[in-house]
């Protein structure tokens, strides 16, 4: 899937939107991220995206420890400062008043500050001008024969299942949205996924990722062979 559906999107975002702080949840732009949603403060966040035009919440990681942030600013203490916003394009309410949604990424940001509701959940202060391809398709050129076959041997070491088949004929961005999404790295691997300039450098990290984890499981021979 590509990012035209939002080429409609007007250049004022909101510069204000809820925030949701959560470990290893990495959404992209045009990726999709399904969320069950229970907390108090986490409903009534949903209950803000949905009251208002635009629907979004702003996915930001929590930093692991310190030694994460020693090269980066880091204006809001204990976050990442760069996060991805979601549209929410799917909502169910269960019986046992919990939310199940469906965010669609749309636009990295980066965090300026955060302010604290009086339901619980804080609203975020963004940025999103450094961020402006992420509002159109990525035409950047991969190799996907490298990343498709050391896909493989990660997900068979990771004892994943999937449709080879459909992932040969998906496209390059959503490929990598979803690779990067699904796959079991750390925290700090992840952001670094969601700060990559482009697909070709997305792609270059994804693969070096997975050949660690592959030399790792190997106990050091080369993952390759």
């Amino acid at each position: 899937m590509t990012q035209d559906m939002f080429r409609s999107v007007d250049d004022n975002l909101p510069s204000v939107i809820p925030m949701f702080p959560l470990p290893s949840a990495l959404l992209l732009p045009g990726g999709h991220l399904p969320l069950n949603i229970f907390e108090p403060r986490y409903l009534a966040m949903i209950d803000a995206a949905l009251a208002s035009p635009d629907r979004l919440i702003g996915m930001v990681q929590p930093v692991e420890d310190d030694q994460t942030m020693d090269t980066q600013t880091q204006p809001v203490p204990g976050l990442f400062s760069i996060g991805c916003a979601g549209r929410i394009t799917y909502f169910q309410e269960t019986e046992d008043q919990r939310y199940l949604i469906a965010l669609t990424g749309v636009s990295r940001f980066r965090l300026i500050d955060q302010q604290l509701q009086p339901s619980g959940f804080r609203n975020a202060e963004i940025d999103w001008h450094e961020f402006a391809a992420d509002m159109q398709a990525d035409t950047s050129d991969i190799d996907r024969q490298p990343l498709i076959a050391v896909m493989k041997q990660y997900f068979k070491l990771k004892g994943f299942d999937a449709d080879w088949s459909q992932i040969e004929q998906s496209e390059n961005d959503q490929l990598l949205a979803t690779l990067s999404m699904v796959c079991p790295f750390e925290v700090a691997e992840k952001q670094a996924l969601l700060e990559a300039n482009d697909a070709a450098s997305r792609a270059d990290l994804l693969i070096a990722m997975m050949e660690i984890a592959l030399h790792d499981d190997n106990g050091g021979q080369d993952a390759r062979h």
